[in-house]
């Protein structure tokens, strides 16, 4: 088995006033592993008989299509594992592939885009059955309490876990590994894991399971399913190949319940938008301005590769008429008439 690392870490109260543990602690075993047999055999083998719910994260390099994982975070009930990507290898990783793309096993996550593009282009694995708490399950409850959420408004883990809605908790500790990682972006590739190494990985999920049931008593059914489309279509947004995505699982259908309801959910899609050399500037604006007027304009999600990739592609997430309505502002602004 792995050695663990057992750490304390107080807990808040929750909302009512009750501990989340009777003494306001919990108790984390914490398991490094560099082996498929330190694996829980639940994980490694999923069944709809045992059925999962996890927190997940990567660690790594410039974590993208072209960086280096080399950490995944797997929060269990009783237990956190540290997939230790660099000792254990490919071998290890691909081993935790039918988990990932399982349906069977929900990986809760605070944005999951470039994880997901890290773990297809790099070990063949499409991550699937993901509850994003970032982008997609915070603004849906926001969209439902009857508040507009400005374009590119994205909650971060530090505020999120500061909200006394979910945790209530300060992660003053994250910032401390940001400004490591500012002097030293290869500190998550060092071996053997420091104890803060294994800290700081470990607190990046331990309380993604406490907030998803938070946020599951908040969510009405059409969130719920907007939900699994949206986090589904976020894992294949920036992993572009050349068959429209033709070998991920389907999307979830608008259920049967609520297709008579006039106010029933349009189908989600993702589009892709090629950019031409020298016309990206053009769609940006200056400073920022005309991507974000398209944005404010269209009820659908707009992400550019940036820095880190695809340069030449513009990437859409809405329904139907919101993300044609904002391809064709996109291609407007692309036009030589200005």
């Amino acid at each position: 088995m792995a050695s663990p690392h057992e750490i304390h870490v107080a807990l808040p109260h929750d909302p009512g006033g009750k501990s989340l543990e009777s003494d306001g602690h919990f108790s984390v075993p914490i398991h490094v592993v560099t082996q498929v047999s330190q694996l829980p055999i639940e994980f490694l083998e999923p069944s709809p008989e045992r059925q999962l719910v996890i927190g997940f994260d990567c660690e790594g390099v410039d974590l993208c299509r072209h960086g280096t994982l080399c950490i995944m975070q797997l929060a269990f009930p009783s237990a956190i594992y540290l997939v230790d990507a660099i000792e254990g290898g490919e071998a290890l990783v691909k081993a935790c592939k039918p988990a990932l793309e399982s349906n069977y096993i929900t990986k809760v996550i605070h944005d999951c885009k470039r994880d997901s593009e890290a773990l297809y282009f790099q070990f063949g694995i499409k991550l699937h059955n993901v509850v994003d708490t970032q982008q997609i399950a915070y603004s849906l409850i926001k969209e439902q309490e009857g508040q507009i959420r400005a374009p590119d408004d994205y909650i971060s883990f530090v505020s999120l876990l500061a909200d006394p809605c979910y945790c209530g908790i300060s992660y003053a500790e994250k910032e401390e590994v940001r400004v490591l990682l500012r002097q030293d972006p290869n500190f998550w590739t060092y071996r053997p894991l420091s104890e803060m190494m294994v800290r700081a990985a470990a607190d990046d999920v331990r309380f993604l399971l406490f907030i998803y049931y938070k946020m599951l008593e908040k969510l009405s059914e059409q969130s719920l399913w907007y939900l699994a489309v949206r986090g589904a279509l976020y894992c294949r947004c920036f992993c572009v190949n050349d068959n429209q995505y033709a070998d991920w699982p389907s999307l979830p259908p608008v259920p049967d319940q609520m297709l008579g309801d006039p106010n029933a959910p349009e189908e989600e899609i993702l589009s892709v938008l090629d950019v031409p050399p020298g016309k990206m500037g053009r769609i940006i604006g200056k400073r920022g301005a005309t991507i974000l007027s398209i944005k404010e304009s269209c009820n659908a999600e707009i992400f550019m590769g940036g820095a880190k990739g695809p340069p030449d592609k513009v990437f859409i997430i809405g329904p139907i008429k919101q993300v044609r309505k904002a391809e064709a502002m996109l291609r407007g602004r692309m036009l030589d008439i200005f």
